[in-house]
């Protein structure tokens, strides 16, 4: 594949870290703060948006080189196909979350809100940096700044309740980096000479045949290595992190954390492995076996929790592994599902917890058994919230139909009837626990506990839908059905990856 040489994925690094420096600079002047954001955002998406010709039309590589450190060990940017996509939809849903942090933050009366707007730009200039990230160590660069730089979110409402949540964040992410991905980093580099990635994998023929035990042990490591993906029993810090203000769950759920976790597995696998050696010391066979275990285990924890966030984060962890088994099955359509996830599952979550985050700031309601009738206060919301539940679902026609469609069809590729079942068997889990939702608050009756507390006029007041919550809501619900009836661009570029 032709590369050329361009500084335009430097710049869509760099764009939203200068953005902070704006956005420190003037942050006692709210409406310029916010107003950075955008600017930020919309120049971070017009610069990815400038590769797609060359990139997807003419089958190029875009690559950047900083410095090299050792021979085979440099900072450098490629973008192909696969970045590309994960930078596309983390750049359009950065201009979505900052619209909606503007009405969330500022109807919550949250502090320390320049601070939570530039650690959420610099967030997405590590998230760019894993995006278009040429070799595994400088993605591993990037993903562990990403860490760093979202911890002040996640204790950004600075309780003891948000530190503990923001310590075992950190205590996760950070030590299982340190624990396993250092070494497996280590590893591949002896073995080979070089950390580049490469579509028919790195590791040489004679390596192969001679440490496959090894190798096998190194993607452990990787997987387990790179916890954002939050495959079991590296899930515990997802959960944690919910008491992070929805924005940031927002964050962490759908643009840049779990995405980055999941995006970084599916490289190794494609382009450090490969398809034919991950079958061949069979380790596919490992990583089908606990992403499955994942999907089903925790579907059955969102079945059983009350909280509508916590319901959500065990949604998060079912749905990352789609896409982990979409990769590790092997098979060409399985890998397609698995790759169009990353993009389809970022719009109908953020919706979910963007239509959380709208529940919260107008009724101050945060539990499932407290949204009977919601749905006739917050009709816009709620019809939002429903979209993305059938998309979570696997509900024809909005995105999640296609995903599963793909998944299906590689689990009979594979002549797999287990993960067949599995598939379903989550599908109709999902049902169970996001359907009760929708029918509570369209066709249920307000609990008299809060047909009481409306008897109130200013409570009558604050059960109001707010636009800027609004708006970003039924925008990314609006783009899951375009990716649903419409699915043809970002399958095509799932085809290059593979």
């Amino acid at each position: 594949m032709e590369s050329i040489v361009s500084i335009k994925p430097l710049l869509a690094v760099l764009v939203s870290a200068i953005g902070a420096l704006f956005i420190i600079f003037v942050g006692k002047k709210p409406n310029i703060r916010e107003s950075w954001s955008l600017i930020a955002g919309v120049i971070k998406l017009g610069i990815v948006l400038s590769m797609i010709p060359d990139v997807v039309y003419n089958k190029k590589v875009i690559s950047y080189s900083l410095f090299t450190l050792l021979p085979g060990l440099e900072i450098s940017f490629r973008v192909d196909a696969f970045g590309l996509l994960f930078a596309m939809g983390a750049s359009l849903l950065w201009i979505a979350t900052s619209v909606y942090s503007i009405g969330y933050m500022r109807s919550t009366k949250e502090g320390s809100q320049t601070r939570y707007f530039a650690c959420f730009a610099v967030a997405l200039s590590s998230t760019i940096g894993v995006a278009f990230s040429a070799n595994l160590f400088t993605m591993f660069l990037f993903y562990e700044g990403l860490t760093i730089v979202t911890y002040p979110l996640v204790a950004h409402k600075g309780t003891a309740e948000a530190k503990n949540g923001a310590r075992k964040y950190a205590i996760y992410l950070l030590g299982a980096a340190k624990a396993f991905l250092v070494a497996a980093i280590i590893l591949t580099y002896n073995l080979t000479g070089t950390l580049e990635f490469s579509k028919a994998g790195i590791f040489p023929i004679d390596v192969q045949s001679a440490h496959p035990e090894l190798l096998y042990v190194i993607f452990v490591l990787f997987l387990f290595g790179f916890a954002k993906c939050a495959i079991m029993p590296f899930h515990g810090w997802l959960p944690a992190a919910m008491v992070a203000p929805t924005p940031v769950s927002a964050l962490l759920h759908a643009v840049a954390v779990v995405k980055t976790g999941v995006f970084a597995v599916l490289r190794v696998i494609f382009f450090v492995f490969g398809a034919d050696l991950m079958m061949d010391i069979g380790v596919d066979v490992f990583v089908i076996t606990f992403a499955s275990f994942t999907i089903i285990t925790a579907s059955l924890l969102a079945l059983s929790r009350d909280n509508l966030k916590a319901r959500l984060a065990f949604s998060t962890i079912s749905q990352l592994s789609y896409i982990i088994l979409g990769a590790a099955l092997l098979t060409p359509s399985a890998m397609i599902g698995g790759i169009i996830h990353i993009t389809n599952h970022a719009f109908s979550k953020i919706t979910l917890f963007f239509c959380a985050g709208s529940i919260y700031v107008s009724s101050h309601k945060t539990e499932v058994s407290q949204l009977n009738g919601i749905g006739k206060k917050m009709p816009w919301t709620m019809a939002a919230f429903t979209i993305a539940t059938l998309s979570m679902i696997g509900i024809p026609p909005v995105s999640g139909f296609i995903t599963k469609w793909y998944l299906v069809i590689g689990s009979m590729e594979r002549h797999s009837f287990a993960v067949l079942a599995v598939l379903l068997a989550s599908s109709f889990l999902n049902a169970a626990y996001f359907a009760p939702i929708v029918y509570k608050a369209f066709f249920k009756k307000e609990n008299s506990d809060d047909l009481s507390h409306n008897n109130d006029v200013h409570k009558q007041e604050v059960i109001k839908e707010n636009p800027f919550l609004v708006v970003p809501l039924t925008l990314t619900a609006i783009v899951s059905v375009v990716l649903g009836l419409y699915p043809d661009f970002i399958v095509q570029i799932a085809k290059m990856v593979i």
